[in-house]
């Protein structure tokens, strides 16, 4: 009798876990049709509403991140840890999962350290280039550390860790025509494009160095600006104020392989998942790092782009300031976009969820 081959796969939070974890889903159903997946997920956060979304079950735990503001709020936090693991066990024995992945995010860490305890086999993905307190721990009993950057081993065991890159979105890669995007986004063949977004939720400082410069856009430019959901009705209302402006606004862009293609610079915070789509389509870009994140991660991933000329990287703290006059002038510096390109391509790792999939299916196959 032919047993199952079934996986956990945990970690969310924002886009930039969730896309990837639904890749390596999607490789893994590709080369195993019979496979049975599992998401475990934080509840109230967005992996609960994409993951259903792309086909698969999630279950939920009550966990959450400490507050650095409200310390009173961590005995709550650390009360729904210990929940958490609770539940993760459960989920762990019931299912009975061959192997255990972890994205990153919130539900990661009880869940692979559960799945480890039950002498259940982990497989790490880290996306950034300087791992976090949660993966640094679990890594001492994961089977496969799958890592996007060179010089990880100042984190993790050496004999662990596998350069594969971050996956990305699903048809992200397709090739779509400049000249069909700009028709599908309505917008002017003969304009520069800027190309803005701050993951699917939103960031404010690039938001509001947009909003504060609409009736600055010169007249040869125009911009595609993916505000995020928490940040849809102030754009709006932004733009209706500005009066007739070349800005093709929404909370969320579906087809971002039209909006990449229609791209001769992208804006963008410096999220691992962000970085590896530029990486891979070679777009020059102008990176604006998120200051609310752990260990600052975000500017040490776009750090490792800039210090190659792969991208130009603006603090946060100076954004309001300089954004938009430096998206203005690189936009129409030829040479420079170029450069660029062709330095960000150099750092791109092809069928990183193909490969990572190959992997988790070879760790679970032993474990059968």
């Amino acid at each position: 009798m032919k047993k199952s081959f079934k996986v956990i796969i945990s970690g969310g939070g924002t886009g930039g876990h969730i896309f990837p974890a639904i890749s390596i889903a999607d490789a893994i159903k590709e080369k195993m049709p019979d496979a049975e997946i599992l998401f475990v997920g934080a509840e109230g956060r967005m992996e609960m509403e994409k993951v259903p979304a792309a086909g698969y079950k999630i279950i939920g735990i009550p966990i959450s991140g400490l507050s650095r503001t409200n310390l009173l709020k961590n005995f709550k936090v650390i009360a729904q840890l210990f929940k958490s693991l609770k539940l993760a066990k459960k989920i762990i024995k019931e299912f009975k999962p061959n192997v255990a992945v972890g994205v990153g995010g919130y539900a990661s860490g009880p869940t692979l350290w559960c799945a480890a305890s039950e002498k259940i086999p982990t497989v790490i993905q880290e996306q950034n280039s300087y791992a976090g307190v949660t993966n640094k721990l679990l890594s001492k009993k994961a089977k496969a550390i799958c890592v996007a950057y060179d010089g990880m081993d100042r984190f993790f065991p050496e004999e662990s860790i596998i350069l594969t890159g971050n996956p990305v979105r699903k048809g992200l890669t397709e090739e779509v025509s400049k000249e069909e995007a700009i028709e599908y986004f309505g917008l002017d063949k003969n304009k520069k494009t800027i190309l803005a977004i701050g993951g699917s939720l939103g960031a404010r400082t690039i938001n509001e160095s947009i909003a504060d410069s609409l009736n600055d856009i010169p007249e040869d430019i125009q911009i595609i600006w993916q505000s995020g959901k928490f940040y849809d009705k102030s754009a709006s209302e932004a733009i209706a104020n500005a009066g007739e402006v070349a800005v093709k606004q929404s909370a969320f862009i579906t087809r971002m392989d039209y909006a990449y293609a229609a791209a001769d610079l992208v804006i963008s915070r410096a999220g691992a998942s962000s970085i590896s789509e530029l990486c891979l389509l070679g777009k020059a870009s102008i990176l604006v790092p998120s200051p609310n994140v752990a260990e600052d991660h975000q500017t040490k991933n776009a750090m490792a782009l800039s210090t190659k000329e792969a991208a130009i990287l603006v603090p946060d703290s100076e954004a309001t300031i300089s954004l938009m006059n430096q998206a203005f002038k690189t936009v129409k510096d030829e040479m420079k976009l170029k450069v660029m390109s062709e330095n960000i391509k150099t750092l791109a790792q092809n069928n990183s969820a193909s490969r990572i999939a190959d992997i988790v299916i070879k760790i679970a196959n032993k474990a059968i």
